[in-house]
């Protein structure tokens, strides 16, 4: 008798355990097919690990001795699921209770499809808009520059943020956030799990081109709702824009070329320079302005990668 699960939920964790343990209360009383959970504890010094054993015995838990970041983390939990569908659960998510049947009922009756999203939302019901196009080599040119100062409502980044739609109506796309998602494991099997290389960005856009580019579509479900805690699990690094700026880089790479990293790099220099000029201005003003060192420093390790 295949007693193998129909659905398995992959939960990468660290440092959040209260978000973990609303998480996994929801996730609970959802309705749901025969599921297993397994939560990548990455190394938490909160006593996630101890609350798991304690609390959910019920769950697979993976234990890592330390962060091996949010790619590596969920490849971990990938490997190890046995379902038809691995949905990647963010543990800073509250599931509403029809929200996994809507989304395994859209894969089931949807063969051509790889994955499909969720609507996220806030604690007051109103949308996230999580959802995005490919980014291209105008987007490094428009988007965290001055020309986004500059021109807020440009043509390129109305396309990239999908300003024209207010994503509460359901269709299909280019790039979902991977803070819920589900996915066939077929597809996975086909295509691959995350780059980890892309340690912590960039590796759910980076996984949706390659589903693009073997045929697969995505779908994002509004009827399906998921509560999301914006920055719940990611305002913990310490070190964010860096590693948001160097896994930036190696998608840049990776899809566009040496040539594209050097228009992303000469892209960050613009914004360099912007920002250096800002400071050196308000200092002439007598006003507060923020020391020139670890930006550099920043910006040095940035263009040797």
């Amino acid at each position: 008798m295949n007693d193998a699960p129909v659905l398995s939920v992959v939960i990468p964790s660290w440092n959040t355990k209260d978000y973990l343990a609303a998480c996994l209360a929801t996730l609970a009383a959802a309705e749901k097919p025969a599921s297993e959970v397994i939560v990548v504890e990455n190394g938490s010094r909160d006593g996630s690990c101890e609350y798991l054993r304690a609390e959910h015995p019920e769950v697979r838990l993976l234990a890592n001795a330390e962060n091996e970041g949010f790619a590596r983390g969920s490849n971990q939990g990938m490997r190890a699921a046995r379902g038809r569908y691995v949905l990647l659960l963010n543990t800073d998510t509250e599931v509403a209770p029809d929200a996994l049947t809507k989304l395994v009922r859209f894969l089931e009756e949807h063969p051509e499809y790889g994955a499909v999203a969720p609507r996220l939302v806030h604690a007051d019901g109103t949308t996230q808009r999580t959802v995005q196009e490919f980014p291209s080599l105008k987007t490094a040119l428009f988007f965290s520059t001055p020309l986004e100062r500059w021109f807020p409502d440009s043509r390129e980044l109305r396309r990239y943020f999908l300003r024209d739609w207010d994503q509460e109506s359901s269709r299909d796309i280019d790039q979902p956030p991977a803070a819920v998602l589900l996915l066939r494991k077929c597809v996975l099997d086909e295509v691959g799990l995350f780059d980890e290389d892309l340690w912590l960005f960039y590796n759910d856009v980076d996984l949706a081109k390659r589903m693009r580019a073997a045929g697969w579509k995505t779908r994002y479900l509004a009827e399906a709702c998921v509560l999301h805690h914006v920055g719940g699990s990611t305002s913990k690094f310490a070190d964010f824009v860096a590693t948001w700026q160097r896994d930036r880089l190696r998608y840049y790479r990776k899809h566009h070329g040496r040539s594209g990293a050097w228009w992303l790099k000469a892209c960050v220099t613009l914004t360099l320079l912007d920002w250096v000029a800002t400071q050196l201005a308000r200092r002439v003003r007598g006003r507060p302005a923020e020391p020139l060192g670890p930006m550099l420093a920043g910006y040095r390790t940035f263009l040797a990668q």
